[in-house]
């Protein structure tokens, strides 16, 4: 009796006709790197208030109440432009910085996974081993060109806001004064706690979002597909009962959430590395030098114990969720807009 309610769901499961994946050599790398820039600069746009307002409350002493009481202040201090304080820099930096992560994103997942496969490995783990050596090497591209527009981003948020914070009159003031004092090492300040935070990071985010796809497709997607919800019917292969395939809405909602998932997990696990990397990009280290691991982990116990490194936890994490399921189902958007036209390619 199980055996056979077994055998009845697998066919059931089996009906389940998911969209392709679209790997690098199916992109037109034009203009998905034209309509890339354009659409990640929107999303940034929509997402920077609240990286400005994490900064402010990793770097603030005496910490805010809450967060809802540092974002009020600004407003109330310096209007609606105040939680956009360096975003001219920043967007300036994420044409080039999100060209290079998506390249070896694409690249890597494509060239990893396929040699993953031919070593006999299964198909769900494969896909998890990819995304995760994808993410971390396109962490680490984007960071060779990201830090810099980091280090000079978050000054400019921040200033006049700790007593080691310098005036800046703008960006081009920003990398002037910081070349001056600290020549280009000073851009670079923060690049291995960068790395230290993205880095696994990217690669626990992606690993993540793969293996929650599968997890809710084989899960939820399963009730649904029996249930016929945001489902379609269709004929696939020599299958008498045809075959059913979800809508787009229904994709779209599976990777939002899968996204958001990550998002959230990765946002917790890396708070305390992503405050002592702000800190070290952003503080003057006065009369006893410039500000280390070990100097800045200090202050921070100093100022409120362990929980000060996760100042700003709160706008993080809903920062990385947004931003996680509004990248992802853009980037998954880009991707099929970007598709080569390819014949028996269903996207």
């Amino acid at each position: 009796m199980a055996a056979a309610e077994t055998e009845a769901e697998g066919e059931e499961v089996a009906k389940l006709h998911l969209p392709a994946e679209i790997d690098w050599e199916m992109l037109d790398k034009s203009r998905f790197f034209v309509l890339g820039a354009a659409l990640f600069s929107a999303v940034s746009a929509a997402l920077y208030p609240a990286v400005v307002l994490k900064t402010r409350l990793q770097v603030c002493h005496p910490a805010p109440p809450s967060a809802c009481a540092a974002a009020a202040a600004i407003l109330r201090r310096e209007g609606l432009l105040g939680f956009y304080r360096g975003f001219a820099t920043s967007l300036a930096g994420t044409v080039p910085a999100r060209t290079l992560y998506m390249a070896a994103l694409e690249v890597t997942k494509s060239t990893v996974g396929t040699a993953t496969i031919q070593l006999g490995v299964s198909e769900t783990t494969a896909s998890a081993v990819a995304s995760a050596v994808a993410g971390l090497s396109a962490a680490v591209a984007a960071q060779v060109v990201w830090t810099p527009i980091d280090v000079i981003s978050q000054r400019l948020m921040v200033q006049g806001h700790h007593r080691l914070t310098r005036k800046y009159l703008g960006g081009i003031d920003a990398f002037r004064k910081i070349v001056a004092s600290d020549g280009i090492r000073g851009l670079y300040r923060g690049f291995g706690m960068s790395i230290l935070t993205y880095a696994p990071s990217n690669a626990v985010w992606w690993a993540s979002y793969s293996l929650s796809q599968k997890l809710i497709w084989s899960g939820i997607g399963y009730y649904l597909c029996r249930l016929r919800f945001g489902f379609e019917e269709q004929e696939y292969g020599n299958s008498s009962g045809g075959a059913v395939k979800p809508e787009h809405r229904t994709v779209v909602v599976v990777q939002g959430l899968s996204a958001a998932m990550a998002g959230g997990a990765a946002a917790l696990v890396t708070m305390p590395l992503d405050t002592i990397k702000t800190r070290i990009q952003v503080m003057e280290g006065g009369k006893e030098g410039p500000m280390t691991i070990g100097r800045t982990v200090r202050s921070l116990i100093r100022e409120g114990g362990w929980s000060a490194c996760y100042r700003g936890l709160g706008p993080r994490w809903a920062s990385m969720s947004m931003s996680a399921t509004t990248m992802i189902t853009t980037y998954e958007f880009l991707k099929r807009l970007s598709t080569k036209k390819q014949e028996g390619f269903d996207i």
